[in-house]
This record gives C-alpha cells, structure tokens and sequence, in this order.
C-alpha cells in the first residue's frame, strides 16, 4: 500500500529540519515510586533530544518506562529529578505545544459527544468562536479521512476509525508536537498498516514532530527518522539509530529493502540484550 497525502493544507512545514534546535530535550531525567522496601526507579538518567520537525519512534524491552516517559514529557507526570524542556520552558504541566495520543481510543473518546464534537472539544480552551472551531473540527477530519462522520457518535465507528478522530482532534488543537503512546496496537494488521501511512502524511503535510512509542520493531524503522532503543528498568537510553529510508516510504518496497532488514535486526538484536 502506498502512502498518499490526505490533505491539501497552507500550512507550511517547519523551517527547521530535524537534526537543528530541539524542540523537546529532557535532561538527566529520573523517575522512582515509593514502594514497601524503597524507592524503585523506572527512569534513571535519561537524555533525549527531539528536533523540530523529527519522527522519533521509543521502542525497548516490556515494562522498561516508555509510557512513563512519554508521560513525563508531557507534562502529564513529574519527574522525581531532572527535566523535560519545550522550546526551552521547563515543563511542569502539560503544555499548550503538544498533544497526545493514547493507545485506548475508547476511553480519550467521549462517546455521548458527536465525532465532530470530540474534535472540538480541546478547542474550546484556544477561545475560538463556534464557527471556526465548527471549521478547524471539519478540516481535521477531512485531514484524516473522515469526512462526512461528524454526526456520528465513536461508538457507531469502527476501532480505527475512533483512532483516526482522536488523532483529528490533535491536529485540530494545532500542537507544534504530537506524542503517541501505542496508539495503533489495539486494532487489526491491515488498519495498523493503514494508520501508519496516515501519520506520516499528516507528519509531511502540517511538518509536526512525533515521538511515539511502540513495541512493533517494524513499525518504529518504517516511520521514524530515528529509533531510539531504551535499555530494561531502570531505563536509559541504550542507543539511537539514524533511521536513512527516504522520505517516501511504502508497506511493501520500504520493508523489502536490505537497509530496512538491516535496521529491524539491530533494533531487536539491541532489545533482546536488554531483556537478557
């Protein structure tokens, strides 16, 4: 399947290519919970930075704190030391540049509200008018493939169909980041395939920089522009592969070339040392 654009937009991508100033950098980054024998570290010294623009995919071992540290990174969580900075600014809260995804659609979606509704709803925080939050809802859908569903309630649509409208309504809220926490693991193989392409045209065509998080080796070399391999608990950065495919990538030729076969054995070879 080949990915096409699915959106004509004015939005303009990012002047800043990735690879220049970090829009997102977390620094010495530790966290720990209180358990009955001490405190248990789930992150200890992490060190990341994400350039404007950039396709960053998290992958390591099960149960080694990638969803804790995309939490931390959003403000969504603190940290017990260190820091996560957007744009320079100390994150302490979720900040108004980024938006995240979760991997449970059914529950980020508020099932007695509209498709168009739920889009909405962030919005209402920008203090926009009802018209152009009416607009921006429309445009985000169209964007993903979803035009005419907007009467529709989540529950009428199928499971990646759900996953479409909550990646609409953070590309209505206009994020300049866009952190993904599994977000295609609950849905079959063909709509994985499907949503994948879907992210990196909305990726081209409003230029957004992306961490997501995945356990799918495949899917981290097919969409990120570099995967970094985090080591088992306590987590640390264990290494970050440059991820060189070309921007135009397809499900079928892109997983087929010898450089992609290369890149998927080092990203496993690398998490079965950690979980060893």
């Amino acid at each position: 399947m080949r990915r096409t654009a699915v959106i004509e937009t004015s939005t303009q991508p990012s002047s800043t290519a990735p690879g220049n100033t970090p829009i997102l950098s977390v620094q010495g980054l530790r966290k720990s919970y209180r358990t009955r024998t001490g405190d248990q570290f789930v992150l200890d010294d992490v060190d990341l930075d994400v350039a404007t623009g950039e396709f960053v995919c998290l992958v390591g071992p099960s149960g080694a704190g990638k969803t804790t540290l995309l939490r931390c990174m959003s403000g969504l969580m603190p940290p017990t030391a260190g820091t996560v900075q957007v744009q320079g600014r100390v994150v302490d809260r979720p900040p108004a540049e980024i938006a995240v995804v979760f991997q449970d659609y059914s529950r980020s979606l508020m099932p007695w509200m509209s498709v168009e509704r739920n889009v909405m709803l962030p919005l209402r925080s920008k203090g926009m008018p009802k018209t152009e939050r009416i607009a921006t809802a429309q445009a985000a859908l169209i964007a993903v493939g979803l035009d005419g569903t907007g009467t529709k309630y989540p529950w009428q649509l199928s499971g990646g169909m759900q996953q479409r409208v909550a990646i609409a309504r953070a590309l209505a809220y206009e994020p300049r980041a866009l952190l993904m926490d599994e977000p295609f693991a609950s849905v079959d193989a063909q709509t994985r395939a499907d949503l994948e392409d879907l992210v990196l045209s909305v990726r081209d065509a409003f230029g957004m920089t992306i961490v997501l998080v995945t356990h799918d080796i495949d899917e981290a070399v097919y969409l990120g522009d570099r995967v970094v391999v985090l080591s088992g608990s306590p987590t640390r950065v264990r290494e970050e592969i440059t991820v060189d495919l070309g921007p135009n990538r397809d499900q079928l030729a892109t997983k087929a070339l010898p450089e992609f076969v290369a890149l998927r054995t080092r990203v496993l070879r690398l998490i079965r040392e950690a979980n060893a």
